[in-house]
């Protein structure tokens, strides 16, 4: 307990945060997710299992428009989405716009087609290596997006009910017995993840299968995975997975490849399912720069406390002054 005191608990690296949220030191190791996104084939198993293990509602199956995706993105009834990314750019360092005879498409715009009309193609670089048999002009980047269950939630920190709690296994779970429907939790999200059910206002989202957790089993997800791209196991060993992984990205020439919410020393200490990602944070729909919404709430006191003993010193002065001046009449 003595670790703890003199620290902000809502920000920074955090070593043990099952340990901070009252487990005891036998508790088991903190476990997550690492997301390879270089992997995904966009099956949506995972978005399958999930539903089936949890009996989570069906939520519709509506069509973007932009895209295959279904389900639009994460919610309340919609706890594990797969993203599909639609690219006018090459796999690593590939040249686009050149078939393997030869034939130069350059100067074709796809999607002008798609639409119907012949506008030119805009300008574009072309690196100078030669591009693979079969490669085209397009991409699809798919990812499994989820609950980061952060090593900072600040969706917990504002909990008025005690509805959401840190699990000794380090992950962030909702008891929808509890929740009442107050919705803090939403804005707090620095991810957007927390959805609010529209039938009585409780919130849902992704509880890293606490259930098969305590029996030693692994979440249904990653369970259902069939190309490993969802990984589950102890975090420090997943990063150790990510930045091996990402080395042999960057060694095959995909410049682009990044970890996303690995570092314990970013705005949220680290998240508990991470991503390798092919691409910036923006183009899959995360925030580039996430901050636990609740990081300065130590300092805001402070300076709120700052300004209360001044406001009731110059009212003491006032006051004080007041009563000299009526005792000098």
């Amino acid at each position: 307990m003595s670790s703890i005191i003199g620290r902000n608990l809502l920000a920074g690296a955090e070593a043990d945060p099952a340990g901070d949220a009252g487990h005891g030191a036998d508790h088991p190791e903190r476990v997550g997710f690492f997301t390879d996104t270089s992997v995904c084939i966009g099956c949506k198993a995972c978005e399958v299992a999930c539903k089936e293990w949890n009996a989570v509602p069906e939520d519709g199956l509506e069509l973007t428009g932009m895209s295959y995706d279904n389900t639009q993105g994460l919610g309340a009834d919609t706890w594990r989405h797969v993203a599909f990314i639609e690219q006018d750019k090459p796999l690593g360092h590939a040249v686009t716009g050149v078939d393997p005879g030869g034939v130069d498409h350059s100067g074709v715009d796809v999607f002008a087609l798609a639409a119907g009309t012949t506008a030119p193609a805009p300008p574009r670089e072309q690196a100078e290596v030669p591009t693979p048999d079969g490669r085209t002009e397009l991409r699809w980047l798919m990812a499994s997006d989820v609950c980061k269950h952060c090593t900072h939630a600040a969706c917990l920190d504002v909990c008025p009910t005690g509805a959401l709690f840190r699990t000794e296994f380090g992950t962030v779970v909702v008891q929808e017995d509890i929740c009442n429907g107050c919705g803090y939790c939403v804005p707090a999200c620095p991810y957007g993840v927390i959805d609010q059910r529209k039938e009585d206002g409780r919130v849902f989202k992704c509880t890293l299968c606490y259930d098969r957790l305590g029996e030693g089993m692994e979440p249904a997800c990653a369970k259902a995975c069939p190309t490993d791209s969802i990984q589950f196991g102890p975090l420090d060993e997943l990063r150790e997975r990510a930045a091996a992984r990402l080395g042999q990205l960057h060694d095959a020439g995909v410049a682009d490849a990044q970890l996303y919410g690995e570092s314990p020393q970013d705005g949220v200490g680290g998240d508990g399912a991470f991503f390798l990602l092919l691409d910036r944070p923006e183009v899959y729909g995360l925030p580039p720069d996430p901050v636990v919404t609740t990081r300065d709430l130590p300092s805001m006191w402070r300076h709120a406390g700052a300004a209360a003993a001044t406001l009731l010193g110059g009212l003491a002065a006032v006051f004080a002054l007041h009563r000299d001046y009526r005792k000098a009449r």
